[in-house]
């Protein structure tokens, strides 16, 4: 029996998952399900976003969100509360922390069923003058994902550059109103990039 694909991060993926009845939410994961599905590809989607989550979090809730799920599809978006909570909360995560973990996050969920993964690098659109400064904290953690990419030759999917850029375009409130949470417009370019780079590392 083939597992699922699983999503698995912070609110991006999260999306109000838990008070949709197919449990999808109303984000990126909705619709890269529905690009999944017209596609003629079936397979059971899983999303295990929760909002607020940080590299920690997710730590401590991946034996059972993860592992026992047996995936065969992995995507892991997770970091830009590890930048916010900096600035917020006064609770830095460093870089080398960040990937420490998330490394082995990712071996763990390769002893276990070897599925196929998906790194998504985090983003920020800074719509207030104050967040430009999270943005040197994320660079690290977006270095990091990038890196870790490469190492398990997982497929990267470059959210930052490919949102930043449509953020020139349209502005960087239409693709995040707070910089952070996507729009409709932003919750469809995500699921567009993450449809190129699945489609890829399939082929």
């Amino acid at each position: 029996m083939t597992g699922p694909v699983l999503f698995i991060g912070d609110s991006i993926t999260d999306a109000g998952r838990r008070d949709d009845p197919d449990g999808l939410g109303r984000g990126y994961v909705r619709l890269a399900a529905e690009g999944l599905a017209r596609r003629g590809d079936h397979r059971t989607i899983v999303n295990r976003g929760i909002g607020g989550d940080r590299i920690g979090d997710l730590r401590e809730r991946w034996q059972a969100d993860a592992i026992e799920l047996a995936p065969s599809v992995l995507t892991v978006y997770i970091g830009i509360n590890d930048t916010w909570r900096r600035f917020d909360r006064g609770m830095p995560t460093s870089a080398a922390h960040f990937e420490s973990v998330y490394r082995g996050l990712l071996e763990e969920a390769l002893a276990a069923s070897n599925p196929r993964l998906i790194l998504v690098e985090p983003f920020l659109t800074p719509v207030r003058d104050e967040q430009r400064e999270w943005l040197d904290d994320l660079d690290g953690k977006r270095a990091a994902v990038a890196s870790l990419a490469t190492e398990f030759a997982a497929a990267f999917v470059p959210l930052h550059r490919v949102l930043t850029v449509a953020a020139l375009h349209h502005g960087a409130a239409a693709i995040a109103a707070d910089g952070v949470h996507p729009t409709p417009l932003g919750s469809e370019l995500i699921a567009e990039s993450w449809e190129a780079a699945e489609g890829a590392s399939a082929a």
